[in-house]
């Protein structure tokens, strides 16, 4: 403070002048600075999942908007709905009923093959030799004073999301993208991270995993034991997207945060982290009756949520905080749970096929819901086998709080136990990863899972 007020008295100014002058730049010294980051990530392929790429598109619009550079935004996406053969607009992506083409100029980072975990997590943590394939190479080499902001919209489970990839059933399992985001701190590769989740029981991505003293901050579509969901789908009555989409546009939550983010950019007022989150909140849960909603829910480092947006990925100046914030919410659309988004999907098709192609559609309807039985019938016999009355083993299911799984090296061994007799899980069937999970809980053995799996999916005759 000292040399402020010689170089203020200097100038013919005031000690106070220098005390508010300094206060000022410790605020900037502390909240800016450093280069924004961005990872967008769409976990899905497939016409029937377009809102997942939608909402990755929108998002990046709006990062673009907020003044970050090509450079500085990892887009990880399938790229295959804009060309996609079901496409009623080719060579365009919208996310609201009304609302323009989000997919024009976005990147083409990694895509197809390369949207990968591994892919992922390299971009994350900056390790350009750890990627595989023929992306664009681009990673986030962020630096002690920068902010990074992570947002992923996909098909999830307890304790993981999923990715395309090559093939489907790859996940990424939740203590693996922590231990990332521990490693990318304890190389001080940034000054505070955010990262927003769409997906089913997204809450147990962090619950119980994400430590508080990182500088991370994170947010979720629903909580650990609930699905989150898609919106702007055929049928409904007040966002129902254009009459030739037979699928839904975008997914609540993703939308919710996009929507408020727009209103703030086109100048309304800024806004920071925890109003945003209690808008979303409001808008997700359905204002509060969870009728047709999810809970979003928020964890890591608390003290991160005053921050102003533009930190992240807004251009618009810091805003002092109002408690009535969360009364801006734009009411809420019908929604669709995000697991049946593919059922509404290819009941939509059935329903509007050419008498040529009602036999067609139809088959692909029961194969899904076919394929969907069989998981289920599959993972319950499991279960009954290995919590036989014979050998009667308490399961030992986690807590609220606690993360899903003790082992997670045992969770990824059951699983893959599991589909190597049974077939992938699918998107759908990511949902019993919480069965797995209590079988290692419960301290079952490899081999009794090897055997209860070859007993409830024997080989084809």
């Amino acid at each position: 403070m000292g040399r402020c007020v010689v170089v203020l008295l200097l100038l013919g100014l005031g000690g106070a002048v220098c005390g508010r002058w300094q206060e000022e730049f410790l605020r900037l010294g502390s909240e800016g600075g450093g280069t924004r980051w961005g990872v967008l990530v769409a976990g899905s392929k497939g016409f029937y999942n377009y809102r997942h790429q939608a909402d990755v598109c929108h998002a990046y619009q709006i990062m673009r908007k907020g003044g970050l550079n090509d450079d500085n935004i990892v887009v990880m996406m399938y790229d295959d709905i804009a060309s996609h053969p079901d496409n009623p607009r080719p060579g365009t992506i919208i996310n609201h009923p009304s609302g323009p083409d989000v997919y024009a100029g976005v990147p083409k980072d990694y895509t197809r093959k390369d949207v990968t975990v591994n892919n992922f997590l390299a971009v994350l943590l900056g390790n350009r030799s750890a990627l595989t394939g023929a992306g664009s190479g681009k990673v986030v080499s962020s630096g002690p004073n920068d902010h990074v902001f992570v947002y992923y919209a996909d098909h999830g489970g307890p304790g993981v999301l999923s990715m395309p990839g090559p093939a489907e059933g790859e996940y990424l399992y939740a203590n693996d993208l922590v231990q990332a985001l521990k490693k990318k701190h304890a190389a001080g590769a940034y000054k505070s991270l955010v990262m927003y989740v769409e997906a089913c029981e997204s809450g147990s991505i962090f619950e119980g995993l994400l430590p508080t003293d990182i500088a991370v901050y994170a947010t979720t579509a629903s909580n650990a034991d609930e699905s989150s969901w898609g919106t702007y789908c055929p049928g409904d009555d007040h966002g129902a997207p254009p009459p030739e989409f037979d699928t839904c546009l975008g997914d609540l939550y993703s939308v919710a945060w996009m929507e408020d983010a727009d209103a703030h950019q086109d100048g309304r007022r800024g806004e920071t982290l925890q109003q945003q989150y209690r808008s979303v909140k409001n808008r997700t849960s359905d204002a509060g009756t969870y009728f047709l909603g999810s809970h979003v829910m928020q964890y890591g480092d608390m003290s991160l949520s005053p921050q102003s947006l533009h930190l992240y990925y807004m251009d618009t100046p810091a805003a002092a905080s109002r408690a009535d914030d969360a009364a801006a919410a734009i009411p809420a659309s019908v929604s669709v749970n995000q697991r049946d988004a593919d059922l509404l999907y290819l009941w939509r098709k059935y329903m509007r096929a050419a008498p040529e192609k009602k036999v067609e559609a139809r088959e692909r309807l029961l194969q899904e819901m076919g394929r969907r039985s069989r998981v289920d019938s599959s993972v319950e016999l499991v279960e009954g086998l290995i919590f036989s009355s014979g050998k009667e083993k308490e399961e030992k299911k986690a807590k609220a709080g606690q993360a899903v799984v003790e082992d997670w090296e045992c969770l990824k061994s059951m699983v893959r136990t599991f589909e190597a007799r049974c077939g992938s899980l699918g998107q759908y069937g990511m949902k019993h990863m919480r069965s797995f999970a209590n079988i290692c809980n419960a301290g079952v053995s490899h081999h009794a899972m090897a055997t209860a799996a070859s007993l409830a999916c024997p080989p084809h005759l």
